[in-house]
């Protein structure tokens, strides 16, 4: 769920295309709905409420912190500093967020990725710079799902060799 609303921000590292899934509060508000269907932690949180108008701006909060710390680990840095912002941005959601909200459990499955042994698979996707959490027995996975950002590199790729070839 916390790379989930992490991943949020679509091509993050590209200000001139990038686009926030939660720019809008009712696309905010729809996502829990959406988490209770597709995230891989659902049965943990089961039903998850909306987040409260005034906690919207914790929460995003959150997701920065959530996306800067676990970026700069996927990346090879220790970041002390950007641990700290996390796990104060994690607090302050979970002293004004009810039990059953996304925003707490984003919190909650934020603090059990960092204590989880997977952190170590923790990578960002090669295309589109999506954080994932690579499940391959060799740890060889480059994209966040091949069947979208796999296929685009592939194919463009293919695109170049072809181009190059007819010239």
């Amino acid at each position: 769920m916390a790379l989930d609303v992490a991943n949020s921000v679509i091509l993050r590292f590209d200000p001139a295309r990038s686009i926030d899934r939660f720019a809008e509060p009712e696309q905010m508000d729809l996502f829990p709905k959406a988490a209770e269907t597709f995230c891989a932690e659902r049965a943990l949180f089961g039903d998850l409420l909306p987040i409260r108008p005034q906690n919207r701006a914790p929460f995003l909060a959150l997701r920065e912190a959530i996306d800067g710390f676990f970026r700069a680990r996927a990346q090879g840095d220790e970041a002390q500093a950007l641990l700290a912002d996390f796990l104060e941005a994690a607090a302050a959601v979970l002293r004004c967020a009810e039990k059953n909200s996304l925003e707490a459990a984003t919190a909650h499955s934020a603090l059990r990725l960092l204590a989880e042994a997977e952190i170590k698979r923790l990578k960002i996707c090669g295309n589109c710079g999506w954080l994932f959490i690579d499940r391959s027995k060799n740890r060889s996975r480059t994209w966040c799902d091949m069947a979208v950002c796999g296929n685009r590199v592939k194919a463009n790729r293919h695109y170049h060799r072809k181009k190059e070839a007819a010239s």
